[in-house]
C-alpha cells in the first residue's frame, strides 16, 4: 500500500517531469523562432499591415522589373561575422547608360563612397553595395574591378556605390572581410526573385532597437488610377531608437528602450544605442534627379515612425534611382536628349508608398533576424511572442482588414 509521503513524492516527480516536458517545448519553440530565419515570419504573417497601398508580389524591391539583388554571408572563426548585399538595379552597361539617383543624407557619420558625384550629376553608373564599416573601401574596389569586366567597358574613371553600417559589436570590420571573392559573388548571385532577409548579407552582423537587426525589403503598388508605378525599398538596418510598430510602443513593453538608464535610478547609464541605416529606393515611375532627391527624402518619414530620432552617431543615407527605361541617358550625345519626368502634383503618391515600403522593411528587417553569436558579443532576435502579444495589446494588427472597399 503507497503511503501518503510516496504520493506526495510522487506527484512532486510528475510535476517536475511536466515542467521539464513544458520547458523542453518551450526551449524548441525558442530556438525555431530564433536560430532559422525560414521559420521566422515578415510583419504581414503575424498581421502587421503597414499602410493602404498594395504591395507587388514578393513584397520586395525586385518587385521593381530589372532590379536584383545578392547576399555574401561570411560567418568565420569566431569573430567574423558580417557580409555584403549587392543591387543591380537594372540590365545593360550602367556607365555607358547611367540612371536618374539621388542620395540623401540623413545624418551623415558614415563612410558612404561614391556620394558627391551622385549628387553632382544626379545619376549612378555602378551596382549597389552595402557591407560594413570599415569594408566599404575594399569593397568598393572590387566593384570597380567587376564594373570594367562588363561589356563595353574601356579604361574610364568609374564610381563605385558602396554604403555600410557598423556590425563592430560582433564582427572584426578591422580585419577587412570583405574582399573580392565576397563581392563578386554577391553581384553574380543577384536575381530578380525573393530576397532574402535578416541576418545575412549585409545584415549578418547589424542590431536595430537593442535587438538583432539586418537586411529588410518590401514595395508598394499604386493604382493604376495614380499611375499605376512600383515602389521597391530595401534597408540595412543598425540604428537604435524606441521601437514603435503601427504606434504600439513595443520597446516600452519590452523594456529596452532609449536613454533607459539615465531614466531608471536603479540602472547604470549606458552608451547610447547610436548605429545607422542605409535605404536604397527603387522606382520604374519616370523620374529625374530632383524627383527622387524629394523621394529619398521621404523614406526618413518611414524610418522615424519605427521609432528612430536620428542619433548622433547614426550615419542614415537613402539611394534612390529610377529604372525606367525612357529616363536612361546614354553618357555622351552631342544632340539633345528628352527623357519623360513626372511632374510635381503626381509626387505626392510616390511618397506615400515610399514611406510605407520603408517602415515595413525595418519591421521585416527586425523579425526576420536571427540571434547571432561571436566572441565580440551576442545579438538576440526579438521574441515573436511577445511582439505579437504587445501587437494585440495595442490593436495594431489586421489594420488592412478594417478598410472599407467603398
Amino acid at each position: 500500500m503507497m503511503m501518503a509521503g510516496d504520493r506526495k513524492a510522487g506527484n512532486q516527480m510528475l510535476s517536475k517531469l511536466r515542467l521539464a516536458i513544458l520547458t523542453s517545448f518551450f526551449m524548441l519553440l525558442v530556438t525555431a523562432l530564433n536560430v532559422s530565419a525560414e521559420d521566422r515570419p515578415r510583419a504581414r504573417d503575424i498581421g502587421l499591415v503597414v499602410g493602404t497601398f498594395p504591395t507587388g508580389k514578393l513584397n520586395a524591391i525586385t518587385d521593381v522589373e530589372g532590379v536584383k539583388v545578392g547576399h555574401t554571408t561570411k560567418i568565420e572563426g569566431d569573430d567574423i561575422r558580417t557580409g555584403v548585399t549587392a543591387i543591380i538595379p537594372g540590365p545593360g552597361n550602367l556607365y555607358t547608360h547611367p540612371m536618374p539617383a539621388w542620395i540623401h543624407v540623413g545624418n551623415g557619420y558614415g563612410k558612404t563612397i561614391g556620394e558627391t558625384q551622385v549628387r553632382e550629376f544626379g545619376e549612378i553608373e555602378t551596382p549597389i553595395l552595402l557591407t560594413c564599416t570599415l569594408c566599404v573601401w575594399s569593397a568598393a574596389n572590387a566593384l570597380k574591378d567587376w564594373v570594367y569586366e562588363q561589356p563595353g567597358m574601356g579604361e574610364h574613371t568609374v564610381n563605385p556605390i558602396v554604403g555600410e553600417t557598423n556590425d563592430g559589436d560582433l564582427n572584426n570590420m578591422w580585419a577587412d572581410p570583405i574582399q573580392r571573392d565576397e563581392v563578386f559573388s554577391a553581384l553574380e548571385n543577384a536575381t530578380t526573385g525573393p530576397v532574402e532577409e535578416g541576418s545575412v548579407g549585409a545584415g549578418t552582423g547589424t542590431k536595430a532597437f537593442f535587438w538583432k537587426g539586418g537586411i529588410g525589403t518590401s514595395s508598394r503598388v499604386l493604382p493604376e488610377s495614380l499611375g499605376g508605378y512600383t515602389i521597391g525599398v530595401l534597408v540595412q538596418t543598425n540604428f537604435g531608437g524606441n521601437l514603435a510598430m503601427n504606434g504600439a510602443p513595443v520597446g516600452r513593453e519590452l523594456g529596452e528602450y532609449l536613454f533607459k538608464g539615465e531614466l531608471d535610478s536603479s540602472r547604470l547609464p549606458v552608451d547610447p544605442d547610436d548605429g545607422s541605416i542605409m535605404v536604397v529606393v527603387a522606382t520604374n515611375a519616370p523620374l529625374n534627379a530632383i524627383s527622387l532627391e524629394r523621394l529619398a527624402k521621404r523614406a526618413m518619414i518611414g524610418i522615424g515612425r519605427t521609432g528612430s530620432v536620428v542619433s548622433n552617431g547614426s550615419g542614415d543615407y537613402v539611394i534612390a534611382f529610377s529604372t525606367h527605361p525612357d529616363v536612361r541617358r546614354p553618357r555622351v550625345s552631342q544632340a539633345a536628349v528628352v527623357t519623360p519626368a513626372l511632374v510635381n502634383s503626381s509626387m505626392t503618391p510616390l511618397f506615400a508608398a515610399t514611406v510605407e515600403a520603408t517602415q515595413e522593411s525595418i519591421y521585416n528587417a527586425v523579425l526576420k533576424a536571427t540571434t547571432v553569436e561571436s566572441s565580440r558579443g551576442t545579438s538576440r532576435a526579438i521574441s515573436i511572442p511577445k511582439v505579437i502579444e504587445i501587437l494585440e495589446k495595442y490593436n495594431a494588427l489586421n489594420w488592412d482588414k478594417t478598410i472599407s472597399p467603398h
